[in-house]
């Protein structure tokens, strides 16, 4: 059974750090790309930073350039976000995502097969 487990979410002010963890288990993810979604009250979820399996490269949405950075233990099938410079329009719940499909476009959610339960992010203002 494959299970995504978000870890690291709570409330911090603007411009603080924080760092989101998320755990994959029941199979072998080192070939998966894995992604980060946010999703704000009132608004659909939206992409955030995804890194490719085998050691691939990253993508990150617009919003989040030059203050998040994702990255993999690929010993551990742990994907963290590392957060930084945090606003309020931050806010969300953050997921987890994992992607068996190749070739796939990173910052579509249909290119992904598993997904966490989320953690929220709270930053004020």
């Amino acid at each position: 059974q494959v299970q995504l487990v978000e870890s690291g979410g709570g409330l911090v002010q603007a411009g603080d750090s924080l760092r989101l963890g998320c755990v994959a288990s029941g199979r072998t993810f080192s070939r998966y790309s894995m992604g980060w979604f946010r999703q704000a009250p009132g608004k659909e979820r939206e992409f955030v930073a995804a890194r490719r399996g085998s050691f691939g490269n990253s993508d990150y949405a617009d919003s989040v350039k030059g203050r998040f950075t994702i990255s993999r233990d690929y010993v551990k099938d742990t994907v963290y976000l590392e957060m930084s410079g945090l606003k309020p329009e931050d806010t969300a719940v953050y997921y987890c995502a994992a992607s068996a499909q190749r070739n796939s476009d990173s910052a579509n959610e249909a290119s992904y097969d598993y997904w966490g339960q989320g953690t929220q992010v709270t930053v004020s203002s």
